[in-house]
């Protein structure tokens, strides 16, 4: 009797023992393949962060020419007087002045003033009503 139960305790025995060896190989097997998918996703992550640093250069290089750009364009448009007063008389057409405004505030004279209102009538108007 004794021997039938340590013939039972040996395969008990021999049985954990093959299981324990497969539950470890399985486990090194996830190991390495979630090891592979942390390396993938690592490198996913530093291209896109690379990528990500690479447009942040080229955008503020972009937003550096039209800050340059504004500062010229408005270097050229103050730097002659006429134009100035033409600026200005824009401006005014498109917060609602009309022709005797531009004619007190810009310096322009009539003919001018009305051409200007005509010429903003004409840009202001919808495209199905010209």
């Amino acid at each position: 009797m004794i021997w039938i139960a340590m013939v039972i305790v040996a395969l008990i025995a021999v049985v954990a023992i093959g299981y324990s060896i497969s539950a470890q190989r399985r486990l090194q097997q996830h190991q390495r393949q979630y090891e592979a998918l942390i390396n993938v996703l690592r490198n996913e992550i530093q291209a896109m962060t690379s990528s990500s640093i690479g447009m942040g250069h080229r955008l503020m290089e972009i937003e550096n020419k039209l800050n340059m750009t504004a500062e010229k364009q408005q270097e050229l448009a103050n730097r002659d007087p006429g134009v100035l007063a033409y600026n200005q008389a824009a401006r005014l057409m498109e917060m609602g002045a009309d022709v005797d405004d531009l004619v007190k505030n810009c310096g322009i004279g009539r003919p001018e003033a009305e051409l200007m209102a005509l010429l903003h009538k004409e840009v202001a108007a919808p495209e199905g009503d010209r």
